[in-house]
């Protein structure tokens, strides 16, 4: 059996290195097709896991529309692909790297396996393009691997198969779970870089393409308010390298003394930030499956989620940006509500995904 594993964002490796690892430790032929948006943060990743690349197409460059970075995509993957010959490609979550893999895999007529199958906002536009991505791709899939049961109800909505849609929870807990027992050293030696252990801190983070502009800055806004009250609070915000995201950082906060601005933080920075942080406050989506694992409750400053599942269970609000919004939710994070954000249950698995992925894709193989 040869799988080839197509990602390029940090994200995407972080959720693929546990497979990847599986994949390797039962001798299955494994070529890892890196398509290169963000080098710096994925080389980390890489080499925190121990992933070896086989292909790299640098394919990002300054301004590239997606119309482009689509179109050089699918000319590079569909030579690499015709020479490969897989038995399966596997694709993770709702880049544009992992649309155009599954959509050159099914022109090459290999078995597209999606993981983190069958999340869904409902609004095509939101978020952007990933929504879309994510929809397109299931429609090319021969097995979904999705991490809860709302994911698989809803691509049972959308008529797939049943039995081509298996639950395993989410790698990005495999991947936390290994972490925290693997590079006990190295966590350490962030908490004193960052004297994290001495501070009271709330982590930040914000730099989708729909927040940026005024609802950036409504939230930011709420924070000064906020943290101008609470002079032993600080802010600890990992900034995007995006200029336009970093100048109204700048621009909003530049008053504000208990602030820690740092630039885009490694995996194991991340880890240790959230690790050791009050809370949480993000229009991320890996940072909603990652937060319950360590207890962190999670303000989601977005207006729609693909991940219902963090509001059902209880561990994040999704409470949009507006500044007034924004500002009653951190009070209410003084009072009760703190504790039972942090003590609810994890609804996205017990770390055991990437096994599970691993002994379909084999039974899959042995049944042809």
């Amino acid at each position: 059996m040869k799988v080839g594993l197509i990602f390029g964002t940090r994200p995407e490796a972080i959720k693929m290195a546990p497979i990847y690892h599986k994949l390797k430790e039962n001798n299955i032929e494994t070529k890892v097709i890196l398509t290169g948006q963000h080098k710096e943060m994925l080389d980390q990743v890489l080499n925190i896991f121990d992933i070896k690349e086989d292909y790299n197409l640098n394919i990002m460059k300054q301004n590239q529309s997606l119309s482009e970075l689509t179109s050089r995509l699918i000319k590079k993957l569909d030579e690499i692909i015709k020479n490969e010959s897989f038995d399966y490609i596997l694709v993770q979550g709702d880049t544009t790297s992992a649309f155009v893999g599954a959509l050159v895999g099914f022109y090459n007529k290999v078995p597209i396996c999606h993981v983190e199958a069958g999340l869904r906002t409902g609004d095509i536009y939101s978020p952007f393009p990933e929504e879309a991505n994510r929809k397109l791709i299931g429609s090319l899939t021969q097995i979904h691997f999705t991490p809860t049961n709302i994911t698989k109800e809803n691509l049972e909505k959308e008529n797939y198969k049943p039995k081509n849609i298996i639950i395993t929870g989410n790698t990005v807990i495999d991947a936390l779970k290994w972490v925290k027992e693997n590079k006990k050293k190295e966590l350490k030696q962030i908490e004193k870089k960052y004297e994290l252990k001495n501070k009271k801190y709330i982590l930040m983070t914000m730099h989708r393409r729909e927040n940026i502009g005024e609802p950036l800055k409504n939230v930011l806004r709420a924070v000064k308010k906020y943290l101008e009250k609470k002079p032993n609070i600080f802010l600890l915000f990992p900034m995007h390298m995006n200029p336009n995201v970093r100048d109204i950082i700048f621009e909003e906060l530049k008053d504000l003394k208990n602030k820690i601005l740092t630039e885009p933080a490694g995996y194991l920075e991340f880890i240790s930030f959230m690790d050791n942080c009050e809370y949480i406050m993000t229009d991320s989506g890996g940072v909603q499956e990652e937060a319950p694992t360590l207890g962190k409750p999670t303000l989601v400053l977005r207006d729609t989620t693909e991940r219902p599942e963090a509001l059902i269970g209880g561990t994040a609000k999704l409470i949009g940006t507006s500044e007034q919004k924004v500002l009653e939710y951190m009070y209410l994070l003084e009072g009760d509500m703190y504790k039972e954000m942090s003590t609810a249950n994890n609804p996205y698995g017990d770390g055991n995904a990437s096994s599970k992925i691993l002994d379909v894709i084999k039974k899959d193989y042995d049944e042809k």
